[in-house]
């Protein structure tokens, strides 16, 4: 585990005027992590700012898809997303879930996962499920110290075939 960083940070809903910091951010994501995300650095690199805009813009308010970013004040270091589940209109799907290696274990996925935890409850879902490449288990233990519970169910990872992704869920 590393320390954090002495500042002190925010954690909040993303604001169209941070897509070029999410940007930044999500590519750090895509490079450190490239098993956890749907999407390779090249192809992230490549999409015009445009559209992060618009993504950025699009999830910066509503109830069925949020983010929400850690901001020390500078460079974003961490990130958490949510959407509704089509099939479970009582449960949120946590994803894109990132803190940057001088954060980690400083409580920083606690506080980005509580808020993705409150807008959900507050949308009126009261169960959160994500999904963890079966072999993380760093962040097994990380969601389990927050409260997650391995649900058993095994899906296979959205685009490398011979992996799977465990689930784990919690109340909101």
């Amino acid at each position: 585990m590393t320390s954090a960083p002495t500042t002190t940070t925010t954690v909040r809903r993303v604001q169209p005027a941070d897509a070029a910091r999410m940007r930044a951010l999500r590519l750090e994501m895509l490079a450190d992590s490239p098993l956890a995300f749907l999407e390779t650095v090249a192809e992230a690199a490549a999409r015009p700012h445009a559209e992060y805009a618009a993504r950025i813009a699009a999830v910066s308010h509503g109830e069925h898809n949020a983010q929400f970013v850690a901001d020390p004040g500078g460079r974003l270091v961490g990130h958490a997303g949510g959407t509704v589940a089509p099939d479970e209109p009582a449960l949120t799907v946590i994803y894109a879930v990132y803190v940057t290696p001088a954060w980690r274990g400083s409580g920083l996925l606690g506080a980005l996962v509580d808020e993705v935890a409150a807008w959900s409850r507050a949308c009126g879902r009261p169960e959160l499920m994500l999904e963890v490449v079966v072999g993380n288990d760093r962040a097994c233990r990380a969601y389990e110290r927050l409260g997650f519970v391995d649900t058993g169910v095994r899906v296979p990872h959205p685009r490398i075939p011979n992996l799977h992704e465990l689930q784990m869920r919690r109340p909101a």
